[in-house]
């Protein structure tokens, strides 16, 4: 009775929702060009021929950027563990989309995840028959589990995390959220604490496993790898070959506030940043031109000795920090929450960031514990801890990149544990 009580509320205000939402959804895509990209799969409407599609399908349902990096790691092992398997990646934003057209690997079908009303799902389901769902990391959409259910198709998460704040919203919400939850029939839990908080979510504790993190898992990923022509880009706005300090993940206003704090420092270091949102480029030059640094964007190349070179592109960033020489991480400080450090320790460059990091837990916690990152919370205190790690001679920056390496290889297996534990589900 909860259940229905529940999906007849979410379907009764969810086209209510859908018509005053989709104006600044048109107005986002637009600005990150998803226009032209495919966007009618979303009403369940496809160039294909339905007789051409894969049937049986593992459906691995992502959002953004992130989620899918995350997604097709773990498809690459499923494809290793079983070679015959059939795939199909379900980005939701246009960012995700190109990213999991560009890296999805050979024969894995990328569409856009289809709006969250039952007719749309079930047409989308009839045309790929999968056998079962994966939803990365935390995402749960009422309809797509009722109808999975009724066609008695198995709902699992994977590398799922929930934090202490976010369970204490789940449990407001427990009349709401439980019969949801109680419908999922595996979910791969980060880590113990995880697994306890899903529990009293409302997920049954039988049908959680704790697999460990494959956002952190670095095996069969290989390292970020330096290029050639990225190596000439900093090259071409430091020629006297500087240290590097590079910004990665950067939100709204923290281009400038990061700039401000090291412009004491702008002849000594070459600054690189890397934009979480690469459609804001206008906006993040502006910034840093208003803090006093001329600025060259990466689609716009040339050189300019002295610069902060922008990097305005998508799905680079994992081999753009192979060339730091410390790397700050940024939605760590104006925008909370913290973007991805494990690129960066993979390749032992040093971490800088500030107090917000909490969608990394609990890895954070775990090297900030063992001394393996530097936590700064005002623009003195990053200038001072940038100054004192480039200048330092008796190997701090080595000790916090091994530190901060030996805890991100605790996850090591992660992806394979997860697939071991999803693969043998089927409908």
């Amino acid at each position: 009775m909860a259940k229905f009580l529940v999906l007849t509320a979410y379907n009764l205000l969810l086209p209510i929702f859908f018509i005053f939402a989709f104006p600044a959804w048109l107005i986002k895509m637009g600005k990150r060009g998803g226009f032209g990209s495919g966007l009618l799969e979303r009403f369940s409407i496809f160039k294909e021929d339905d007789l051409l599609e894969k049937q049986g399908v593992v459906y691995v349902h992502a959002v953004s950027v992130g989620e899918v990096l995350v997604a097709i790691k773990l498809i690459k092992e499923w494809l290793v563990q079983h070679p015959s398997e059939r795939m199909l990646l379900v980005p939701t934003t246009s960012t995700g989309h190109e990213v999991a057209k560009e890296y999805a690997p050979e024969g894995v079908r990328v569409i856009y995840s289809p709006l969250d009303f039952t007719f749309i799902l079930k047409r989308v389901f009839k045309r790929f028959a999968p056998k079962q769902i994966i939803l990365m990391e935390s995402e749960i959409w009422p309809n797509m589990l009722q109808v999975a259910e009724n066609l008695s198709i198995p709902v699992n998460v994977a590398n799922a995390r929930l934090s202490p704040r976010s369970e204490k919203r789940y449990l407001k919400l427990g009349k709401v959220l439980r019969p949801l939850l109680e419908m999922l029939s595996q979910l791969c839990a980060q880590d113990e604490g995880d697994k306890s908080r899903w529990s009293a979510a409302g997920v049954p504790a039988e049908n959680i496993t704790v697999t460990g993190s494959i956002k952190f898992d670095q095996s069969g990923a290989g390292k970020p790898q330096q290029r050639a022509e990225f190596s000439q880009m900093i090259e071409g706005v430091s020629s006297a070959k500087k240290k590097v300090v590079m910004v990665i993940s950067t939100h709204a206003g923290e281009e400038a506030w990061i700039a401000e704090s090291l412009s004491a420092m702008k002849q000594e270091i070459s600054l690189v940043v890397v934009p979480r949102h690469a459609e804001r480029r206008k906006e993040v030059r502006s910034d840093l031109e208003a803090a006093g640094y001329d600025v060259v964007l990466r689609s716009e190349y040339q050189q300019s000795d002295g610069a902060c070179l922008v990097v305005d592109s998508t799905g680079e960033l994992r081999d753009w920090t192979a060339h730091a020489d410390l790397v700050i991480i940024g939605k760590s400080i104006i925008g909370k929450g913290g973007q991805n450090p494990t690129e960066a320790m993979a390749v032992s460059v040093p971490v800088l960031c500030g107090p917000y990091m909490r969608n990394f837990e609990p890895l954070i916690s775990q090297v900030k514990q063992d001394g393996g990152l530097v936590e700064f919370s005002n623009q003195d205190e990053l200038l001072g801890s940038v100054r004192d790690l480039l200048s330092d001679k008796t190997g701090k920056k080595e000790k916090l990149a091994a530190v901060a390496l030996k805890v991100l290889e605790s996850h090591q297996g992660a992806t394979l544990r997860t697939v071991k534990v999803l693969s043998d589900i089927a409908r």
